[in-house]
């Protein structure tokens, strides 16, 4: 009966130490679960931070041509004496002679402009042809004033006031103001 009894009591012994290592180990690999998980979610944040940043850049690069685009339908500060040369050779493909009396700055500083006066000399057909290119040319631009006057039989004179509008020369560039907005989103988000 004592073998019975100590084979019942060695059975016991073996069968709490396979629990009691059992409890260990299970507690061992629920907290290294833990901890993987807790990477997964890391890997899961950083990618999707990854994928914003590349959908923002892309999204940038979209943006920054159609600023482009749009940019050449201001003259900046910069391009005063290049838009005069586009007006004058306006007047010389029409057969006008174009001439600039004066050039200021106008406008708000959220929206600047440049005020032009200049007049337009030649035949009637050259300058109204003239007054037409200039008015629907691809710049923002209204006309203020025009004034049309006749000088002997065949000479015409308009005066014209024009409003153009501007861009600082302070301002920045879309490629840099893209790449400050991605450099910021990077360390944001990383």
């Amino acid at each position: 009966m004592k073998s019975t009894f100590w084979h019942l009591v060695s059975a016991l012994i073996v069968c709490i130490v396979v629990l009691v290592g059992y409890g260990i180990w299970y507690g061992a690999i629920t907290a290294k679960s833990a901890v993987v998980a807790d990477l997964q979610n890391q890997i899961d944040a950083k990618t999707e931070t990854a994928h914003r940043i590349t959908a923002a850049r892309a999204t940038l690069a979209g943006i920054a041509g159609d600023e482009a685009t749009v940019q050449n339908f201001f003259v900046p500060e910069s391009g005063v004496v290049a838009f005069i040369d586009v007006l004058e050779k306006k007047g010389k493909v029409h057969g006008a002679a174009v001439s600039v009396s004066s050039v200021a700055t106008a406008g708000t500083p959220a929206q600047p402009t440049i005020a032009f006066a200049f007049t337009i000399e030649g035949t009637f057909d050259a300058v109204m042809r003239t007054v037409g290119s200039i008015e629907y040319a691809p710049y923002d631009l209204s006309v203020s004033a025009l004034s049309l006057s006749q000088g002997d039989k065949r000479s015409w004179h308009a005066d014209i006031k024009l409003l153009v509008g501007s861009v600082p020369a302070a301002r920045s560039s879309a490629r840099e103001s893209s790449t400050i907005i991605l450099s910021l989103l990077h360390h944001a988000h990383l």
